[in-house]
């Protein structure tokens, strides 16, 4: 089949993408048509009229981990001078902040500390929810999890059934990079092999946590290794709605960050069209992900790491979500880029500029009541600055 035929094939009708499909796509659609195609998609799948976005705050707990990812700048070794570990209390602060601005969730997470105990996490779970009631609690990641029940001896269903009982509401995806064995052994082979990310995963699913599938690209990847990721993420969905009625959320991807790593260093000097992944190959990315996920429901587009007019330009081409306000990011902008942050303000201009209306919500992207739109911040709506 033709680039041509395969959209048209996967937009009249319900039928499913191969990963050939796919595959052919990457290498052959031009971005309008593919940008065209995943917005009908997901006009299909999301409506026509509303764009979501989260209030809430990222909180890593500790900078402390042994797994030395090639592209992280954020983490240290244990034993460095600027490690850190947070107390309940500096955590509480933080998250009463969140709250004076009307905040819903909390993403906590950190690194793989082999000098923290269960009880550290569960007493602050625990805490957290007391204090705290009506946050949701999302946190730690499936490494994190790999590495707190090494640390404890016990199995990693046995550590989420624990946290989960503590009071957390959700496991994120981080951590996902590359689910491809070749690629992850490359940049990160501490970490734990891609089925053991999808392993965890399963078992959150199982016991009804909320979660998401990410992905970072631009490690020199081709596409049939961004397609095998993709791949891998929707038969774990099929098979998690399946036997639970529940699975990821949503699909967050973004390319990774070169600046300030061993990774980006590592590779100064290689072809710059085999590293990293610019706006066009971004763009590119989200929208065939919308075409292939069609069990996943939302697709967020990433601002932090491309900025808000490349995020408005996703919102154009398949993205349904908005991502959060980040109220406080530090692993992203670890690696050189600046500062991250966007009022509700900004987040709710670039949906108006691109056709929609803004939509408040929460981590199981429930619908929340959202501040009525102010005169100025409508005078800021215009034509979509393309009609993809």
């Amino acid at each position: 089949m033709s680039w041509q035929d395969i959209i048209e094939a996967r937009v009249s009708s319900t039928n499913r993408l191969s990963p050939e499909d796919a595959v052919i796509l990457y290498s052959q659609a031009p971005l309008h048509a593919l940008s065209r195609a995943a917005n009908k998609v997901r006009k299909q799948m999301n409506g026509s009229k509303e764009v979501t976005y989260l209030i809430d705050r990222n909180i890593n707990y500790t900078n402390i981990c042994t797994i030395n990812c090639q592209f992280c700048s954020f983490y240290r070794p244990p034993g460095h001078e600027e490690t850190y570990t947070q107390t309940i209390s500096e955590i509480s602060e933080r998250i009463q902040e969140l709250e004076n601005i009307e905040g819903v969730r909390i993403l906590m997470q950190g690194g793989v500390n082999p000098e923290l105990p269960i009880e550290y996490y569960t007493d602050l779970l625990k805490e957290i929810t007391t204090r705290h009631p009506t946050i949701d609690i999302d946190c730690f990641s499936p490494i994190e999890i790999e590495g707190i029940a090494d640390v404890t001896g016990l199995s990693t269903l046995a550590v989420l059934e624990l946290l989960k009982e503590a009071g957390m509401h959700g496991l994120p995806g981080g951590g996902a990079e590359m689910l491809v064995d070749e690629v992850r052994k490359d940049i990160s082979p501490k970490k734990g092999s891609p089925a053991n990310w999808l392993k965890v995963m399963s078992e959150a699913q199982s016991l009804g946590l909320i979660t998401s599938a990410t992905n970072v690209i631009g490690f020199g990847e081709g596409p049939e290794q961004r397609v095998e990721h993709m791949h891998r993420v929707r038969e774990l969905q099929d098979s998690s709605l399946a036997k639970h009625d529940i699975g990821f959320t949503s699909f967050i991807a973004w390319p990774v960050q070169l600046e300030n790593n061993s990774y980006g260093r590592r590779n100064q000097g290689r072809n710059r069209f085999e590293l990293g992944a610019g706006p066009s190959e971004y763009l590119r990315h989200i929208a065939i992900s919308r075409l292939f996920f069609d069990n996943i429901p939302h697709i967020q587009a990433s601002w932090p790491t491309m900025g808000i007019d490349v995020a408005q330009m996703a919102l154009l081409g398949g993205a349904d979500d908005a991502g959060s306000t980040m109220m406080e990011e530090n692993v992203v902008s670890a690696s050189g880029t600046d500062k991250l942050e966007a009022s509700e303000k900004e987040l709710q201009a670039i949906i108006i500029r691109a056709g929609f209306t803004p939509r408040r919500r929460n981590s199981r992207y429930d619908l929340l009541s959202t501040p009525e739109i102010g005169t100025k911040l409508s005078e800021l709506a215009c034509p979509p600055p393309s009609q993809i």
